[in-house]
Protein backbone atom coordinates (compact mmCIF):
# COMPACT_ATOMS: atom_id res chain seq x y z
CA UNK A 1 0.00 0.00 0.00
CA UNK A 2 1.12 3.38 -0.60
CA UNK A 3 -0.26 6.87 0.02
CA UNK A 4 0.60 9.70 -1.33
CA UNK A 5 -0.25 12.98 -0.10
CA UNK A 6 0.12 15.82 -2.51
CA UNK A 7 0.80 19.95 -1.67
CA UNK A 8 1.68 23.62 -2.99
CA UNK A 9 -1.35 24.16 -4.72
CA UNK A 10 -3.11 27.66 -4.64
CA UNK A 11 -4.66 30.36 -6.31
CA UNK A 12 -2.07 32.72 -8.61
CA UNK A 13 -2.08 34.96 -11.37
CA UNK A 14 -1.40 33.79 -15.26
CA UNK A 15 2.31 33.96 -16.00
CA UNK A 16 2.78 33.25 -12.15
CA UNK A 17 4.62 30.21 -11.07
CA UNK A 18 3.86 27.00 -8.38
CA UNK A 19 5.58 24.09 -7.33
CA UNK A 20 3.58 20.61 -6.30
CA UNK A 21 4.72 18.29 -4.11
CA UNK A 22 3.67 14.75 -3.87
CA UNK A 23 5.19 13.03 -0.91
CA UNK A 24 4.86 8.83 -0.78
CA UNK A 25 4.58 6.70 2.23
CA UNK A 26 7.20 3.60 2.30
CA UNK A 27 10.39 2.24 1.29
CA UNK A 28 9.96 0.99 -2.38
CA UNK A 29 9.47 5.12 -3.86
CA UNK A 30 12.28 3.75 -6.75
CA UNK A 31 10.17 0.57 -7.59
CA UNK A 32 7.25 3.27 -8.87
CA UNK A 33 7.21 5.32 -12.23
CA UNK A 34 5.31 8.90 -11.23
CA UNK A 35 3.12 10.84 -12.89
CA UNK A 36 1.08 14.01 -12.64
CA UNK A 37 -2.79 14.63 -14.00
CA UNK A 38 -5.00 16.79 -13.70
CA UNK A 39 -9.05 17.13 -14.17
CA UNK A 40 -11.17 20.40 -14.55
CA UNK A 41 -14.33 21.42 -13.95
CA UNK A 42 -16.73 19.19 -16.28
CA UNK A 43 -13.76 18.09 -18.07
CA UNK A 44 -12.03 14.17 -18.10
CA UNK A 45 -8.55 13.21 -16.30
CA UNK A 46 -6.37 14.37 -18.16
CA UNK A 47 -2.54 13.36 -18.35
CA UNK A 48 0.12 16.44 -17.41
CA UNK A 49 3.72 14.50 -16.99
CA UNK A 50 5.00 11.28 -16.45
CA UNK A 51 8.96 10.36 -14.92
CA UNK A 52 10.62 7.05 -14.65
CA UNK A 53 11.99 5.60 -11.79
CA UNK A 54 15.30 6.21 -12.06
CA UNK A 55 13.71 10.07 -12.68
CA UNK A 56 16.14 10.07 -15.84
CA UNK A 57 13.27 10.33 -18.26
CA UNK A 58 10.31 12.83 -18.37
CA UNK A 59 7.25 13.07 -20.65
CA UNK A 60 5.13 15.55 -20.84
CA UNK A 61 1.59 16.59 -22.64
CA UNK A 62 2.04 18.60 -25.57
CA UNK A 63 0.19 22.11 -23.32
CA UNK A 64 2.50 21.90 -20.83
CA UNK A 65 5.52 21.50 -22.56
CA UNK A 66 8.05 24.05 -21.88
CA UNK A 67 6.06 25.03 -19.32
CA UNK A 68 6.24 22.52 -16.48
CA UNK A 69 9.10 20.36 -15.29
CA UNK A 70 8.58 16.93 -13.48
CA UNK A 71 11.51 15.55 -10.95
CA UNK A 72 11.88 13.34 -8.39
CA UNK A 73 13.87 12.41 -5.11
CA UNK A 74 13.83 9.05 -4.64
CA UNK A 75 16.04 9.87 -1.41
CA UNK A 76 12.95 11.61 -0.06
CA UNK A 77 10.24 10.27 -1.67
CA UNK A 78 8.81 12.92 -3.20
CA UNK A 79 7.81 14.05 -6.89
CA UNK A 80 7.67 17.59 -8.12
CA UNK A 81 5.82 19.44 -10.85
CA UNK A 82 7.21 22.83 -11.02
CA UNK A 83 4.83 24.74 -13.32
CA UNK A 84 5.63 28.45 -14.65
CA UNK A 85 3.86 30.50 -17.11
CA UNK A 86 0.67 28.99 -15.99
CA UNK A 87 -2.87 30.15 -18.06
CA UNK A 88 -5.95 29.97 -16.74
CA UNK A 89 -6.62 27.08 -18.81
CA UNK A 90 -4.24 25.21 -16.26
CA UNK A 91 -7.11 25.46 -13.75
CA UNK A 92 -7.62 21.87 -12.40
CA UNK A 93 -7.31 19.58 -9.42
CA UNK A 94 -3.59 17.95 -10.02
CA UNK A 95 -3.43 14.65 -8.65
CA UNK A 96 -0.31 12.66 -8.80
CA UNK A 97 -0.08 8.78 -9.00
CA UNK A 98 2.20 5.71 -8.76
CA UNK A 99 2.86 2.57 -11.43
CA UNK A 100 4.76 -0.05 -9.63
CA UNK A 101 7.31 -1.52 -12.50
CA UNK A 102 10.43 -3.52 -13.18
CA UNK A 103 11.87 -0.77 -16.01
CA UNK A 104 14.12 2.02 -14.84
CA UNK A 105 13.32 3.80 -18.13
CA UNK A 106 9.67 3.80 -18.24
CA UNK A 107 7.00 6.28 -17.76
CA UNK A 108 3.28 5.50 -18.70
CA UNK A 109 0.86 8.88 -19.81
CA UNK A 110 -2.38 6.35 -19.59
CA UNK A 111 -4.11 6.78 -16.28
CA UNK A 112 -5.46 2.89 -16.30
CA UNK A 113 -2.19 1.68 -15.49
CA UNK A 114 -1.36 3.56 -12.23
CA UNK A 115 -1.84 2.27 -8.84
CA UNK A 116 -2.18 4.66 -5.82
CA UNK A 117 -3.80 8.22 -6.73
CA UNK A 118 -3.33 10.87 -4.30
CA UNK A 119 -5.87 13.14 -3.13
CA UNK A 120 -5.44 15.84 -5.46
CA UNK A 121 -4.42 19.53 -4.69
CA UNK A 122 -6.42 22.23 -6.99
CA UNK A 123 -4.78 24.98 -8.87
CA UNK A 124 -6.13 27.99 -9.63
CA UNK A 125 -5.04 30.27 -12.38
CA UNK A 126 -6.41 33.91 -12.84
CA UNK A 127 -6.67 36.06 -15.76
Amino acid sequence: QVQLVESGGGLVQAGGSLRLSCAASGRTFSSYAMGWFRQAPGKEREFVAAISRSGGITYYADSVKGRFTISRDNAKNTVYLQMNSLKPEDTAVYYCATRRTLSRGSYYTDDVGYDYWGQGTQVTVSS
